[in-house]
Parts: C-alpha cells; sequence; structure tokens
C-alpha cells in the first residue's frame, strides 16, 4: 500500500507547473522534499555523481537578478547531467519584443522546463496557460514557493520533524510570507505573523490561509506586535523589508518597521530551542548580527538548501526517480 502511494504521489507530480504551494498538498511537498534529502545524502555526503537529468535542458528566464536562485538552478541542473540556458532581460523580454505566448511555445519545443523569475504572477501564469512543458516559479510579486521547500528541509533537518512546531514571521506581508501561508497548514505547523499596520498579506491569500488552517486544525495569528508574535516561537523568520522594485519607497519603510529588528531581545520571549531564518540577501536593520551570526541562525544552511530542493523538485516533475533513503519524518 505504501509503495502505491508513493508512486501515485510520484504520478502526480510528474510534468506538473510549480506555480504556488497552494496547488499541492502535504503528501506532494513531503513527497519533494523527500527527493531533495536524498539527492542531498547521495551527491554532497556520498559523492554519487546522479544524472537524472542527463540530455534534458532547462531555459532560466530572469526578470529580476538573483543570487541564490539562479547559483542553486543553474549548478543543480548541471550536476544532475542537464544543461542550464539562462535568459536575461538582453535576451528575453517577456511579452515585449515576441509575445508571451509565442515565447512559451518556442520555449516547449526548445526545452524540457522553465524556471522563470518574474515582477508579476501573471506573467507566470501566461507563460504557464500557452506553455506544452512545466513551468517553475522562481519568484513573483504573490508568490516564492522554491524558498519554502528550502526553509522547510532546512527545519526538517534541524528539528528532526515538522508538526506542532510555531514559526513567527515578523516583517513585511509579502510574497515568501504568502508561500508559508500557503503550506505551513499542510505540515501541522502553527504561523504567527506580525507586520505594522498597511504591511499585512494578501487578503485572498489571507482567506484562504484561514480555511487551510481550520482544515489542518493549525493556529494562524495575525498581530502588530513583533513580541506577541515571536513568544514561544520556535523559528523567528523576517525578510527584506524593501523589495526589488520599491526601492523610493524605503525612507518611509525603514520608518515603518521601526521595532521590527529581530534581536537577542526578540529571541528571549522565544521558545528555548528558537531558531532564525532569512531567505537574504540580509540587511542589518531586518535582523542584527547577533542573531544572524549566531548558532540560533539556519541562514546559510537555508540557503545552501536552496539547490538540493530546486533538484529535487526538477527531478520529480522530469522522471520517475525513487529516493534510496527512508521516508522523512514530518
Amino acid at each position: 500500500i505504501e509503495r502505491e502511494r508513493v508512486s501515485h504521489t510520484m504520478a502526480r507530480l510528474k510534468g506538473r507547473s510549480f506555480l504556488t504551494l497552494k496547488d499541492f498538498n502535504a503528501e506532494e511537498i513531503k513527497h519533494i522534499l523527500w527527493v531533495s534529502a536524498d539527492l542531498k545524502n547521495r551527491i554532497k555526503h556520498r559523492s554519487e555523481y546522479v544524472p537524472l537529468l542527463q540530455g534534458k535542458s532547462i531555459a532560466m528566464i530572469f526578470e529580476k537578478r538573483s543570487t541564490r536562485t539562479r547559483m542553486s538552478t543553474e549548478t543543480g541542473f548541471s550536476l544532475l547531467g542537464g544543461h542550464p540556458c539562462f535568459l536575461t532581460p538582453q535576451d528575453i523580454h517577456l511579452g515585449v519584443n515576441e509575445s508571451t505566448t509565442d515565447t512559451a511555445r518556442v520555449l516547449s519545443g526548445l526545452a524540457d522546463i522553465v524556471l522563470a523569475r518574474v515582477y508579476s504572477h501573471s506573467s507566470l501564469e501566461h507563460l504557464d496557460k500557452d506553455a506544452s512543458i512545466p513551468i517553475i516559479n522562481g519568484l513573483s510579486d504573490l508568490y516564492h514557493p522554491i524558498q519554502i521547500l528550502a526553509d522547510l528541509l532546512t527545519l526538517q533537518e534541524h528539528y528532526g520533524s515538522l508538526k506542532g512546531l510555531t514559526l513567527a514571521w515578523i516583517g513585511d506581508g509579502n510574497n515568501v510570507l504568502h508561500s508559508f501561508m500557503m503550506s505551513l497548514a499542510k505540515l501541522g505547523v502553527n504561523l504567527k505573523v506580525a507586520t505594522p499596520k498597511g504591511y499585512e498579506p494578501d487578503a485572498n491569500v489571507t482567506q484562504e490561509a484561514q480555511l487551510l488552517s481550520k482544515q489542518f486544525g493549525t493556529k494562524l495569528q495575525f498581530l502588530t506586535d513583533p513580541m506577541e508574535a515571536a513568544r514561544d516561537s520556535n523559528v523567528l523568520v523576517t525578510d527584506t523589508w524593501v523589495s526589488m522594485g520599491q526601492e523610493e519607497e524605503k525612507k518611509r519603510r525603514l520608518k515603518d518597521f521601526h521595532g521590527y529588528q529581530i534581536t537577542m531581545q526578540t529571541g528571549s520571549v522565544a521558545a528555548p530551542d528558537w531558531t532564525f531564518l532569512h531567505c537574504l540577501p540580509r540587511k542589518a536593520e531586518e535582523v542584527d548580527d547577533e542573531v544572524f551570526y549566531s548558532p540560533r541562525s539556519l541562514v546559510f544552511a537555508e540557503a545552501e538548501n536552496r539547490k538540493w530542493t530546486i533538484m529535487g523538485l526538477m527531478v520529480c516533475i522530469l522522471t520517475d526517480y525513487t529516493p534510496q533513503i527512508p521516508k522523512l519524518k514530518f
């Protein structure tokens, strides 16, 4: 029965686009993380060569610059024997020098999969509608699902399981938070969100998250006090207060987020085993050096896990691979 369940999950993932975690159930998310942990074990710890994507190519469309998304996808796809092709706005300007429909159809004949990092989430939906190959969201204004896969694997490695943990988001109601809101409840993780007034997460995403929280019996709280969010939480998470494209709002944002910096004082009210996550790049106003470089900070393991989880995701979408390590505990 267990083997049947695994092959059923594998079949559901194969050939599928990955635009938002809203579309994926707990079994599917756990399977992607299991494959990711398996590849990390085989390639990093056992120095094996695992050319599961030999003969395959990925088109990487980047409207926005990136360190982690580009490096993890490019090195990860190559490690698995595939060929990554990186496209900047100089190479491809979605919907400008060629319609998005035409680009989607052209890339479908030239690559096996597309990862697109875009300003507008609707660009991804448009690509996905017209492409005959899977599209992965490398970040959009609404969601950043591949970041959450890395965060979940990092927490699973650190705590041994996820169920029952409480995560506190202290900062802006942005795309990373939206992706946490679409996934944590499915894995039994509670979420406390502290944002300044006017910086709350998207109303539709919030509504959906409340339904998920009810369905899975987890706690979901929206607050404006960072200390209240941190209280008894296992994981403290923040992100940039000024995203790409918001530079002109910087002055006002820094004022509005006053008091939101994560420090050891924030940690003093958290659970005794508290840890810290940040998707990077980080600015000192978001979290001080003492926390950021402390043993409680998992940020560099988290950044490395961007590679293993994007590899796991691509292997799930493009192959029939079954992991060799035992299933992870969640």
